[in-house]
Parts: structure tokens; C-alpha cells; sequence
């Protein structure tokens, strides 16, 4: 394809064309769950205009009810049309501003989880300090630097994709514009596009913060003599653990299942990943 003319191309999304039954019921499953992901971090953000709830963790999770619902409104509403429409197709300016919305807001996740552990670490390991340590300028001065750093991530991502060569192919085999899949269409070798993609997920999702603040949480914790205070210091951060062993869970399980010749399953995989694990983030609001 003349690069000139990209903008006139447009995608096939295959998502489970083979299986109308199943797109119908995914169009049920998937509508229900970004209503329930709407109303509930929709409802997180209004609470904070409560000038009580302006601490530290309410701030983060403010910030993490904002992505969410950018996240998924990035990608299931073309999703639920798709769904039950014969003509699933997409535009490339679209397909690329949906690649790099939706991976702007993964990356941003990544780094936000790991700042959420470290204010954890504070609260548990350094408590008499924590009004000092977390204070409103370093929250800001933490939280912003989060999501330059998923923007900046997505924007490479994406210039690294979209310069690659096309000749032709335009049927994306997934339900949205996921970047692997979309520089497989590329008449040319990959390999730096996965490369890159590798080393950035890494680097994203093994954020050295989250595992150093755990690291220090679980010897403060193990430290404590009573059962009963080490259950009050598991419970404060009980929800964070639940939510980042799901959203790392299922990337992990993306990336270590074995390729099979049943694309169907990898792709419910990733809208699992995709829908299923942000309906969790607000149980963050029972901390």
C-alpha cells in the first residue's frame, strides 16, 4: 500500500465472525460490564468532590477512575457495533488513534498501580511520616509523571507500527486495533516492532517501584508480633494486591500461553484482560 494513501485504508476486524452466536452474547456480557465500569468509577470521581475524601489515596484512585473509563471507551463502544454488525470495519486514522489511546492508558495503569504501592509502603512501613512523605505537591509531582511516561510510551509504540510497510492485507484477527496485530499485517519483517513491544511491557509491568514497596511491606508486615496487627496491614492493601495480581495475571497468561492454532481463545483472553479486570479497580474505594 502507497503510504500516501493510508488514510483511505480501511480494516477488517475478525474478532469471532466465525461464531455470530457467541458475538451476540459478548455483546450482552461486554455492554453490562462497561455500564457497571461507567457507574462505579463515574461515582468514585464525583465522591472526591468531598473535601474529606482529599487524601492521598483517594487522589490516586481518582486518577485511576479517570483512566478506566478512557480505557474502555477507547475500545468497547466500536466493540458493541461490531458485534452485531455484518460490516466490522475500521478506518486506519481510527484504528491508529484507538491503538495508541488504548495503549497510552495500559502503559499509564502500569505505572499508576506501582505508585498506589508505594503509597501503600508509606502508610504501612513509615506511618508517622505519611502526612509529611505523601504530601498533595508529590502526589501530583508522582501522578503526572505517570502519564507522560504512558503517553510517551504509546507514542513510540505507535510511530514504531504505523511506519511499518503494508501490501494489502487488511484483516486485523482481533477484536480491536491491538498493536501485535496490526504490524502483522506489515509486508516486512517484525521482529523490532516485537522487540520493542517486549522490552516496553517489561519495563512497564515489572515496575521496579511496585516490587521494591512490596518487598518492604511484606518484611514490615512479617515483623509485626501480634495477629492481629499483621491482619490490619495485610487488609489495608489487601484490594491493591487483588487488583494487580489480576491485571498482571492475565497479561502474564497472555503471554505465556502456547500458541495455538484457536485464535478464538487468545482474543477472549485479551478482552477478558481488557474489560473484566477494570470492573475490579473501584473495589479499591473499600480501603
Amino acid at each position: 500500500m502507497d503510504r500516501t494513501n493510508r488514510t483511505e485504508i480501511e480494516f477488517i476486524l475478525q474478532g469471532l465472525s466465525e461464531y455470530p452466536r457467541a458475538e451476540k452474547l459478548l455483546f450482552v456480557m461486554c455492554l453490562v460490564m462497561y455500564l457497571v465500569i461507567l457507574l462505579g468509577n463515574s461515582t468514585i470521581i464525583l465522591t472526591l468532590l468531598d473535601s474529606c475524601l482529599h487524601t492521598p489515596m483517594y487522589f490516586f484512585l481518582g486518577n485511576l477512575s479517570f483512566l478506566d473509563i478512557w480505557y474502555t471507551s477507547s475500545f468497547i463502544p466500536s466493540s458493541l457495533i461490531h458485534f452485531l454488525s455484518e460490516k466490522k470495519t475500521i478506518s486506519f486514522t481510527t484504528c491508529v488513534v484507538q491503538m495508541s489511546v488504548s495503549y497510552t492508558m495500559w502503559s499509564t495503569e502500569c505505572v499508576l498501580l506501582a505508585v498506589m504501592a508505594y503509597n501503600y509502603y508509606v502508610g504501612i512501613c513509615i506511618p508517622l511520616r505519611y502526612t509529611i512523605i505523601m504530601s498533595k505537591a508529590l502526589c501530583i509531582q508522582i501522578a503526572a509523571p505517570s502519564w507522560g511516561l504512558g503517553f510517551l510510551n504509546s507514542l513510540t509504540e505507535t510511530i514504531v507500527a504505523i511506519r511499518s510497510p503494508f501490501c494489502g492485507k487488511n484483516v486485523i484477527n482481533h477484536f480491536v486495533c491491538e498493536i501485535l496485530a496490526f504490524v502483522k499485517l506489515a509486508c516486512t519483517d517484525i521482529s523490532l516492532n516485537v522487540i520493542t513491544k517486549m522490552l516496553s511491557d517489561v519495563i512497564f509491568l515489572f515496575a521496579p517501584l511496585l516490587l521494591v514497596s512490596y518487598i518492604f511491606i511484606l518484611s514490615t508486615v512479617l515483623r509485626i508480633n501480634s495477629a492481629g496487627g499483621r491482619k490490619k496491614a495485610f487488609s489495608t492493601c489487601s484490594a491493591h494486591i487483588t487488583v494487580v495480581t489480576v491485571f498482571y495475571g492475565s497479561i502474564l497468561l497472555m503471554y505465556t500461553k502456547p500458541n495455538s492454532k484457536d485464535s478464538a481463545s487468545e482474543k477472549l483472553i485479551a478482552l477478558f484482560y481488557g474489560v473484566v479486570t477494570l470492573m475490579l479497580n473501584p473495589t479499591m474505594l473499600n480501603d
